[in-house]
């Protein structure tokens, strides 16, 4: 039986639709932490599929809270090759920038600015840029984001693990 979402240490949530091709990046990242990777307990590995803002909400109304939570996502930003990772900062992500980011997001990025403002959760955001978007139902991750994965992953374990680091030195 798993825990509520609050009593983990940690929390990763994989956004997407895999039905809307590289859109599916999130939920395939946490397939693949969950196939090859060995999480501790305090670590929740969340295929959120779009329902992102229903655990946002039960964490900002929760009294107990995790010390971290990754967000993988994917991002449409010009400049940034297929494939490519990096880390974005919820306060730099501009109005009218939003809608580059997945469409599951809105009003999700509102949500995960409060959390960061308001609690103590340090929140990443981990995203891959996507190398299209297909205009209908098309499963299945272009070949430069499905290549990001084990990169995407090696991150996410290095912020783990940066959080186990902190709690054993206190």
């Amino acid at each position: 039986m798993l825990k509520p979402v609050s009593e983990y240490d940690c929390l990763v949530l994989g956004c997407g639709n895999p039905l809307i091709g590289d859109d599916g990046f999130g939920p395939a990242v946490i397939q693949h932490l969950e196939k090859y990777y060995q999480l501790p307990d305090s670590v929740a590995a969340i295929d959120c599929g779009t329902s992102i803002r229903d655990i946002l909400f039960d964490l900002l109304l929760s009294p107990q809270k995790p010390r971290k939570m990754i967000v993988v996502d994917v991002t449409d930003s010009p400049g940034l090759a297929p494939g490519e990772i990096r880390e974005i900062d919820i306060a730099q992500i501009r109005p009218e920038k939003i809608s580059d980011f997945s469409l599951h997001q809105f009003p999700t990025t509102n949500m995960l600015s409060e959390i960061k403002e308001e609690t103590s959760i340090d929140v990443r955001v981990f995203v891959a840029q996507v190398a299209g978007r297909p205009s209908e139902v098309m499963p299945g991750l272009s070949d430069p984001v499905r290549a990001a994965i084990p990169a995407m992953c090696e991150r996410i374990m290095e912020e783990i693990e940066s959080t186990h680091n902190q709690r054993r030195s206190k």
